[in-house]
């Protein structure tokens, strides 16, 4: 175990593979199937403050984050932040949109969800992780990222600070 854990190290770091991360350009969220919203580009996320969730709807730490998604989309849409769900499904049976959207509507989940099914938006990340945070400043430049459950008020604090920058 240890033996393969050091081998997949070395070979993440031999060729150069990782994440996007704080200071990066935030990747562009494209699908050809949204929920809960008309698709969203660059122009209609203009000096918006974003916060990216990757996530699956059977996922159980995604399932235990969601209550804090739904908080932050409620408190603060009105002040300019968009949270845009990444629906990158692990089975093939989370693939299906409509048993996506049955589960936003089950769960109340308002917020627009990009469905991810081949992977390109989680591949553009370089994500590794269900469930995965990347906050992008009003400029689009990523100003946070966490991976999975808690550090709930260091988040807060982080979209709160950015929707009080000026831009």
């Amino acid at each position: 175990m240890v033996r393969a854990l050091i081998t997949l190290f070395v070979a993440l770091t031999a060729t150069g593979a990782r994440a996007v991360d704080v200071g990066d350009p935030m990747p562009a969220v494209q699908s050809g199937r949204w929920l809960n919203s008309a698709p969203l580009d660059d122009t209609a996320l203009k000096d918006k403050v974003v916060l990216v969730e990757f996530w699956t709807y059977r996922c159980r730490n995604c399932r235990n984050v969601e209550p804090q998604v739904k908080q932050w989309f409620g408190r603060y849409r009105n002040e300019g932040l968009v949270v845009l769900g990444v629906h990158t499904p692990e089975f093939d049976h989370e693939k299906k949109p409509e048993n996506v959207a049955a589960y936003l509507r089950e769960h109340a989940i308002a917020h627009p969800v990009a469905i991810d099914n081949d992977y390109a938006n989680w591949n553009r990340f370089e994500n590794r992780y269900w469930p995965a945070f990347y906050l992008r400043d009003r400029r689009g430049l990523i100003r946070y990222v966490h991976f999975g459950e808690g550090q709930y008020g260091e988040t807060d604090a982080m979209i709160r600070a950015l929707l009080a920058e000026n831009h």
